[in-house]
């Protein structure tokens, strides 16, 4: 998805394929699973984002997954703080061979002013050639209040388990429908990193990123995610 995006542009920190990588898939867990998602990215601009994210499924009817992300960011020298409150539902599973979709929301407030800043919506899709091999495809809306900006936002990548415990994840993500500057803030924008999984309920990201907040610069990124 892309949320701390719009408040930072950092689309998906808040929803997610998982941690810090920005296109989401259709996966939430079962009623009961719960994870807290971290990371912590460096940009050559010297603009930072530090972020952690947990979550839970509560059985509502249906499986949905609760929680926020809490951001702390800095950007040409100033430093904000965000809270983003995000849910997310699976509408249909995917599998082998097969399409999943799913749909997720999220609301971002700025911490510092007390004001609701960015709301998303967002729509996930999955497909899974192999079992270890998947296409992920976002579509959305995002809107900017503060500057009363309304986005279309897209993403797609890939999860490419090469070998236990590694997996390999690509994107490409943006925003497409206002014009301003500076004019890098609609530029595509893409990461690719390696996602090591030592043991099943624990994953460690390190990406590589482009131009991922908004701004022509080179971004490193190191997550950590704990499933329980």
């Amino acid at each position: 998805m892309i949320l701390v995006a719009g408040v930072v542009l950092l689309p998906a920190h808040a929803i997610a394929a998982g941690g810090a990588f920005v296109v989401d898939d259709v996966e939430i867990g079962k009623p009961g699973d719960c994870k807290v998602e971290s990371s912590a990215s460096f940009a050559s601009n010297h603009d930072f984002l530090g972020v952690v994210s947990p979550a839970c499924v509560v059985n509502l009817g249906r499986p949905v997954e609760l929680g926020f992300s809490l951001a702390r960011s800095r950007s040409d020298g100033e430093w904000g703080t965000a809270l983003v409150l995000k849910g997310k539902t699976n509408i249909s599973p995917v599998g082998p061979g097969s399409l999943g979709l799913a749909i997720s929301g999220a609301t971002a407030f700025d911490l510092l002013t007390g004001e609701n800043s960015a709301s998303q919506v967002n729509i996930p899709v999955t497909f899974q050639i192999i079992e270890q091999f998947k296409i992920n495809l976002n579509a959305g809306w995002l809107y900017e209040r503060q500057e009363n900006l309304h986005w279309f936002t897209y993403g797609a990548g890939f999860e490419w388990s090469l070998v236990k415990p590694v997996t390999l994840i690509g994107e490409v993500f943006g925003l497409v429908g206002q014009r301003v500057e500076p004019s890098a803030r609609a530029d595509p924008r893409g990461q690719i990193g390696l996602r090591f999984t030592p043991v099943d309920n624990l994953d460690i990201d390190v990406i590589y990123g482009r131009n991922i907040a908004g701004e022509n610069a080179h971004w490193g990124t190191v997550g950590v995610n704990l499933r329980f």
